[in-house]
């Protein structure tokens, strides 16, 4: 009996030591594998083309396009060229296809030099496409790159043409793209009577909406004339919310050439109703601050001819003012709001007051009001001023969320 007990002891030991033999070191034994999340790189809707592709198939189509319609480096117009898409004719917005006319200056039709294709202008004295323009189309497609301002022309442009198709009874898909200034909403909210192309329908300078979310806001709203819906598809971003920075691949228009211009460029814009200058003309646009009779700021600049400028206010002038063009870019971001002060200080230390503003009406047209204007001038404070815009900005971001296509900043 006791030898089988000292039988099964051996026993144990020996397996035991062939288990230890086969048991690696705790040095070398694997590390459970996590699945991790890793961040998906953000889509825009003109990069899914296998989404749409199949939803253009053999229709004749336009495309609304400029410089910022790209895959990559490529133009959106000949990637889809390669794929044989059958592309009629460019809509081109503010600033022409290729993106190299001033603010404001007139875009002639004409004929793409690379891709042939007939290109018709979008602004100037035509803004919304003609029904002849739109004879023989199936679809239009819109693929423009915003920055989130009101009275930034090419959600204008959009809602034209949404109107011309609903009226024609043609299509438009979006290719959706995402908002540097996404991320917050702001400003007195446009007022009935002011309407005009820096500035079609009631929502506040800053909206915080994509381009396809704005569209759905159109149609939604009833905002087209007599009331007419678009039939109306697009492609959404991927990857990308309301809180998602976004650095843009490409200038949007000739004068706002970095992310800084476009954190300041809600803000600054009040001064294009002014007389003083933010820059056209120079290097740093939407991010200086003067003119040649200015007492706030050190700072100096004198805007010239340039390409994107032919005359800027001021040319061959020093302005004295700020300089903007070193502040951090995410610290502008995380300011949520426009700035008042910039504007309030300029026309306080201003000795001329009757010339600082232009005597063309254009700064109500920005401001979507008349009101802003003599807020201004009877010194009232940013606060105060803010203060009266809450009540319509409660309205907004109500109406607002029945739109939105993406989680949002809130």
């Amino acid at each position: 009996m006791q030898s089988t007990y000292i039988a099964i002891f051996l026993c144990a030991i020996l397996n035991f030591a062939a288990g230890c033999k086969n048991t690696p070191q705790p040095d070398t034994i694997p590390k459970p594998q996590f699945e991790q999340n890793e961040p998906q790189p953000l889509l825009t809707g003109a990069e899914q083309v296998n989404e749409y592709l199949p939803l253009i198939g053999e229709r004749k189509i336009a495309m609304v396009v400029n410089q910022t319609s790209t895959i990559g480096e490529t133009h959106l117009v000949d990637a889809l060229l390669a794929k044989d898409v059958n592309i009629q004719k460019i809509f081109a917005p503010e600033h022409g296809f290729r993106g190299t006319a001033d603010a404001g200056e007139q875009v002639a039709d004409g004929r793409d030099t690379r891709t042939g294709l007939p290109i018709v202008s979008l602004y100037g004295k035509n803004k919304k496409p003609s029904q002849e323009m739109l004879v023989g189309l199936d679809l239009v497609v819109f693929d423009i790159q915003d920055v989130g301002a009101r009275f930034y022309t090419y959600i204008s442009t959009m809602s034209y043409v949404m109107e011309a198709c609903a009226e024609a009874g043609i299509p438009v898909m979006v290719l959706d793209r995402p908002n540097p200034n996404g991320h917050y909403v702001d400003g007195p909210v446009l007022e009935a009577g002011q309407s005009s192309f820096v500035g079609l329908h009631s929502v506040p300078v800053v909206h915080g909406m994509t381009v396809a979310e704005y569209a759905r806001m159109v149609n939604g709203e009833g905002w087209l004339e007599n009331g007419v819906q678009c039939n109306l598809s697009y492609i959404s971003c991927k990857n990308y919310d309301h809180n998602t920075p976004y650095a843009l691949p490409v200038k949007p228009s000739p004068n706002l050439p970095n992310a800084r211009s476009i954190y300041l460029y809600p803000s600054l814009a009040f001064f294009e109703g002014t007389s003083f200058s933010i820059g056209r003309g120079t290097t740093t646009q939407f991010q200086v601050i003067g003119h040649p009779e200015n007492r706030v700021g050190d700072y100096e600049f004198t805007p010239v001819s340039m390409p994107g400028a032919k005359y800027p206010k001021h040319e061959n002038i020093s302005c004295k003012g700020l300089n903007l063009s070193e502040l951090n870019n995410e610290s502008l971001r995380k300011i949520n709001r426009l700035q008042l002060n910039y504007l309030i200080d300029m026309y306080a230390n201003f000795a001329d007051k009757n010339s600082f503003f232009n005597s063309n009406n254009f700064f109500n047209l920005l401001a979507g009001n008349e009101t802003l204007k003599q807020q201004i001038k009877s010194g009232m404070s940013e606060a105060d001023i803010r203060a009266t815009w809450e009540q319509d900005l409660r309205a907004f971001k109500e109406m607002r969320k029945k739109y939105l296509l993406y989680k949002d900043f809130e």
